[in-house]
C-alpha cells in the first residue's frame, strides 16, 4: 500500500462519519482552500481534496541540501485538508496538512527551521506530520533516512520510534470526528 492509498482509506473513513461526506470549520475569507465545497458567513464546509497539480518538495531540498524522504512528500502532496483527526494506540493525533498554496510556504519556512534547530542539535533529520495531546509539546515526525515515525519533542532527541513507516502507522490509525485544537 502507498501513503496516497493509506491517506485515501483514513479520509474514506473520516467523511463516513458525517451524514453528508463534509466537514465544516469556521469561514476564514482571508483564507480559503481548494478543498471548500461551499460556505455561509461563519461556517465552510470542506472535504480533503486531490492536489493538482501537488506540491513540489524540490526548494526544501534544496535549501537544505539533502534529499527529502518520499514519504513526506507524498504525505504533503496528497491533498488540499484541513486537520485530520484521529486516534492511535499511543493517542491522540491531528494529522498536519495543507490547507492552501500559502500554508505549504509557511510549513517549508517552519520545516527550515525545525531542519536548522536539528543541524546545530547535531541530530538526524526529521519532518513533522502530526501533533499529538494538545496540552503536550510532542509531536509525530518521520525520519528523513529510514520513513520511520517518531515521537518527538522540541530540542529533543526523538523520544521513540512509533512505527517503522508511515503507510503502517496511517494504517492504524482511527479517525475522529472533533475539531483540532490550537498548538
Amino acid at each position: 500500500m502507498s501513503i496516497n492509498e493509506a491517506l485515501a482509506k483514513l479520509v474514506d473513513a473520516l467523511l463516513a462519519l458525517t451524514d453528508d461526506r463534509l466537514l465544516q470549520c469556521p469561514l476564514d475569507n482571508e483564507w480559503r482552500s481548494p478543498c471548500e465545497v461551499y460556505s455561509t458567513d461563519e461556517v465552510t464546509w470542506w472535504r480533503p481534496t486531490r492536489q493538482s497539480p501537488a506540491v513540489d518538495f524540490s526548494g526544501l531540498a534544496q535549501a537544505l541540501e539533502t534529499s527529502i524522504h518520499p514519504d513526506i512528500c507524498q504525505f504533503y502532496s496528497s491533498y488540499w485538508s484541513g486537520t485530520i483527526e484521529a486516534d492511535s494506540t499511543e493517542g491522540r493525533v491531528s494529522l498536519i496538512q495543507l490547507w492552501n498554496e500559502e500554508d505549504f510556504n509557511r510549513l517549508i519556512a517552519n520545516l527550515v527551521g525545525h531542519a536548522l534547530t536539528k543541524r546545530r542539535q547535531k541530530q538526524p533529520l526529521s519532518i513533522f506530520i502530526a501533533n499529538t495531546d494538545p496540552d503536550s509539546e510532542r509531536f509525530l515526525s518521520i525520519d528523513n533516512e529510514t520513513g520511520a515515525v517518531l515521537l518527538e519533542e522540541p530540542g529533543k532527541p526523538p523520544l521513540r520510534k512509533v512505527e517503522t513507516s508511515l503507510v503502517t502507522f496511517l494504517s492504524r490509525l482511527t479517525p475522529k470526528l472533533r475539531q483540532p485544537d490550537l498548538y
